[in-house]
C-alpha cells in the first residue's frame, strides 16, 4: 500500500510555489502517487558540478607554436573518516549527535559535467551534489510511515534525494482495543526495515525519526518501537502534540506568501489532527512557527473517527453526526478565538496539509492519477471545497474506491477526514483553502538543517 509522497524528484522543498495560475493550478514541483520514488541526479542543469571543462587548444605566438604543457587530469580528493554506515541493528544518529566529519559521496549521484563559465562571471561554482552534507526524516503515524532524504541547496530549500512512503494503518484496532495489533505492527516493521536501509546506505549528517500519535496513545507504543530497534534498526522518539503541530508549521512556511496576515494550519493525521493559528500582523520571522499564538491537538483522526462511526458506508446522517463530535472538541479549545480579529480579511486563509486535503484537490482537479506536481501549492476557493467534499459524500464506498485520487486504501477514510475538514471550516471560514503535500518530515528537515547552520555557511 503506497501512499501520496513528495518523492525524490522533488526540484527544490522550501520554496513557495507562487499565486496560483488562472486556472488555479499551482506551479509544479514534483513527485508521484503510488509508487516509491527513485531520486534524481543534481538539479537537471548542467551548471551544477564541482569542475569546470576549459578544452582549449594551444596557440601561436610570434609565428612559434606555443609549447603544449601535458596536464594530468586530477581528481579531487577527500580524506576519510571514520564513520561507516550504519550496520544492521544500529540506530540513526539523532538529531542531537554530533555530525559526521565528511559528507557522503555516493557514486550514484554523481552531477553532469558543467558548461564553461561566462566571460565575467567568477570561478565560484556550486559544490557538487556528493559534497553536500545528507539529512533524514522519517515520521511513523498512525496511518502512514514516511521517510525523506535531503541534501541543502539555496538558503531555506533543500533537494529531495531519496523518499519512501508507505500506508501501513499501524492504528488500526487501537481506538477499540487501546494497543497495538500484531498484523498493523508487524506491516510498519518491514516498512521500517527498508527506511532502515536506506539511512544505512548514507552517510547522514543528522537525522530525526518520530512517532506520532498511535505510539503516543498505545499501551504497548514502547514495546513495539523496542521491537523496531531490535528488527530493523532504527531508533524513534514518540513526539508530543505540541511539537508535531510546530514541525508541521515549519514544514509549510513557504507556501505562505509574503502579504499574508493570518493562517490557520491544520494537519488532519490517522490518529490526531493538529491545528496552528498563524498570527502575521507583526515583523515577520523567517521560522513561521515563531508566529503561531494558539495551538491544538485534538485526539481525532481519519482513522479513529472512521473506526467509531464506520468508513465504507457512510450516510448523510452519519456524515453529519462526525463533524458535530469534532464540533464538539474544537468549542474546548480556549485558544480558537485569536485570529478572530482576521477571519474577515482577504489576507487570511487556510492551509491544510494531509492525505484529506490532498485527495480533495486531486479529485478537483479531475486528476486521472494523483500529481504532486498540480497538488502542492494549490488554491481552493470556498465554492469549490463545498463541491467536493458534497461529491465524495454523495459517492458510495466503490465510486470512491474507483476514483484514482482515492483508491482502496483511502476509500474507508477520506469521508472522515471531510468531517474533521468541515468542522474546521465552519470554526475558521475563510474565501481560499491552500492545499499543502508537505508536512512533518520537511518540517523537521527544515529544523535541522537551520539549526546545523548549513545555510548561514552556503551564504558564507
Amino acid at each position: 500500500m503506497e501512499d501520496h509522497d513528495a518523492g525524490a524528484g522533488a526540484p527544490e522543498v522550501g520554496v513557495s510555489r507562487g499565486s496560483p495560475t488562472p486556472s488555479g493550478q499551482a506551479n509544479p514541483s514534483t513527485g508521484r502517487y503510488g509508487r516509491q520514488v527513485q531520486p534524481r541526479s543534481g538539479n537537471g542543469q548542467a551548471g551544477d558540478t564541482s569542475h569546470d571543462h576549459k578544452g582549449q587548444n594551444g596557440s601561436h605566438q610570434n609565428g612559434k607554436p606555443k609549447k603544449r604543457r601535458k596536464r594530468r587530469r586530477g581528481r579531487k580528493v577527500f580524506a576519510r573518516d571514520e564513520t561507516r554506515p550504519l550496520a544492521a541493528g544500529a540506530s540513526v544518529p539523532a538529531a542531537n549527535e554530533a555530525p559526521a566529519a565528511r559528507p557522503p559521496q555516493p557514486a550514484a549521484y554523481a552531477p553532469p559535467p558543467s558548461a564553461p563559465p561566462r566571460p565575467g562571471q567568477g570561478a565560484r561554482t556550486p559544490p557538487p551534489l556528493q559534497e553536500l552534507p545528507v539529512f533524514a526524516a522519517l515520521d511513523l503515524g498512525t496511518n502512514n510511515c514516511r521517510l525523506l532524504v535531503a541534501v541543502p541547496t539555496r538558503h531555506g530549500q533543500f533537494r529531495v534525494i531519496d523518499a519512501f512512503s508507505r500506508i501501513v494503518r499501524l492504528g488500526e484496532g487501537l481506538t477499540a482495543n487501546g494497543r497495538l495489533g500484531d498484523a498493523a505492527m508487524d506491516r510498519a516493521v518491514e516498512a521500517l526495515k527498508i527506511c532502515g536501509d536506506k539511512l544505512r546506505n548514507r552517510k547522514v549528517r543528522k537525522a530525526r525519526l518520530i512517532a506520532t500519535e498511535a505510539c503516543r496513545t498505545a499501551a504497548n507504543g514502547v514495546e513495539f518501537l523496542e521491537r523496531v530497534e531490535r528488527e530493523a534498526g532504527l531508533k524513534l522518539e514518540i513526539i508530543d502534540r505540541q511539537t508535531e503541530a510546530r514541525l508541521a508549521v515549519s514544514g509549510c512556511g513557504s507556501l505562505v506568501e509574503r502579504d499574508t496576515q493570518g493562517v490557520v494550519l491544520f494537519d488532519i493525521g490517522g490518529g490526531s489532527s493538529e491545528i496552528a493559528l498563524i498570527d502575521l500582523t507583526g515583523q515577520r520571522s523567517p521560522r513561521l512557527a515563531n508566529h503561531i499564538v494558539s495551538w491544538t491537538s485534538l485526539p481525532v483522526g481519519v482513522v479513529s473517527l472512521a473506526e467509531r462511526f464506520g468508513g465504507r458506508t457512510v450516510t448523510r446522517a452519519i456524515f453529519g453526526a462526525m463533524v458535530e463530535d469534532v464540533a464538539m472538541r474544537l468549542r474546548a479549545f480556549d485558544g480558537r478565538d485569536r485570529l478572530s480579529h482576521l477571519l474577515s480579511s482577504p489576507k487570511f486563509h487556510l492551509l491544510g496539509t494531509s492525505g484529506t486535503v490532498t485527495t480533495l484537490a486531486g479529485v478537483h482537479l479531475d486528476l486521472e492519477r494523483y500529481d504532486r506536481r498540480r497538488v502542492d501549492g494549490l488554491w481552493m476557493d470556498r465554492d469549490s471545497v463545498d463541491r467536493m467534499v458534497e461529491k465524495l459524500v454523495g459517492w458510495d464506498f466503490q465510486q470512491r474506491v474507483a476514483n484514482p485520487c482515492i483508491g482502496a486504501d483511502r476509500a474507508d477514510l477520506v469521508l472522515a477526514g471531510c468531517a474533521i475538514l468541515e468542522a474546521i471550516r465552519a470554526v475558521w471560514p475563510s474565501e481560499r483553502l491552500r492545499v499543502a503535500d508537505r508536512g512533518l518530515r520537511e518540517g523537521i528537515l527544515s529544523e535541522l538543517m537551520a539549526d546545523d547552520g548549513v545555510w548561514r555557511r552556503g551564504r558564507q
